[in-house]
């Protein structure tokens, strides 16, 4: 039985193709900022990404002086489309426009392209409202971004379950996102996944669902639930 206590997780299996086509500028006038950056503060590298999408807030952290230097308020992904609740890398920055505002910076997670970037509809800021990314108000990510380097950890957390955030939902075929990769790797840890954990539902894991239900003497749909947690042996307490 595998119980959820208000923990975090972190993912280790992430396997992420650093060529995969990502719409980012490899700019020189960042690099050179950059490097000079980081001569002139050599504390600057020891950085950390919070963000808590429950509160819609980031937090920039210096962990060698144990201090938030900076607060913003975010938007976060919908109940449909959730942002990745984990831990992750920043993997690559550039100039955006149209709906992503005037930065991006891209994070290592497998199952998609996410971000935190910039947006076009400040009114959003402070609700559920994206596919996803954490949007930013473009002069909050302006600056962020003159702090943030390639590599930076960034963690979000999304309440006191791990990987299932406030608690379940009913995972249907098509849904992506932390639940949905913690899902697939108990299912290959029972012999029941033998596909790539990349976090995504797609018809290759709907056979495996059926199997399972049909071995576990459940009812026959494509849907992961409550039933199905529980033959899973996953439970929730806070």
């Amino acid at each position: 039985m595998l119980l959820y206590v208000g923990s975090f997780f972190e993912h280790t299996e992430n396997k992420v193709d650093l060529n995969a086509p990502i719409r980012l500028c490899k700019e020189n006038e960042y690099v050179g900022w950059e490097e000079k950056k980081l001569k002139e503060n050599p504390d600057y590298k020891n950085l950390w990404i919070l963000i808590d999408i429950n509160e819609k807030r980031l937090e920039l952290i210096d962990l060698d002086y144990k201090k938030i230097l900076r607060k913003y308020r975010i938007a976060s992904g919908k109940p449909s489309t959730p942002s990745p609740i984990g831990s992750w890398k920043i993997i690559g920055k550039g100039r955006w426009g149209e709906g992503f505002g005037t930065r991006f910076m891209a994070l290592n997670v497998p199952w998609g392209k996410y971000g935190i970037h910039g947006t076009n509809k400040p009114n959003s800021i402070g609700w559920a409202s994206s596919h996803g990314c954490i949007r930013m108000n473009n002069k909050d990510v302006e600056e962020l971004y003159k702090f943030v380097k390639v590599g930076t950890p960034v963690t979000i957390q999304g309440g006191v379950f791990g990987p299932f955030g406030n608690g379940f939902r009913i995972i249907e075929p098509g849904f992506r996102g932390s639940d949905v990769y913690e899902v697939q790797r108990f299912m290959k840890e029972k012999g029941y996944y033998p596909l790539w954990v990349d976090g995504i539902y797609g018809e290759g894991m709907k056979r495996y669902v059926i199997k399972f239900r049909k071995d576990h003497g459940l009812n026959l749909t494509h849907n992961i639930d409550g039933e199905f947690y529980k033959a899973l042996g996953i439970q929730l307490f806070e």
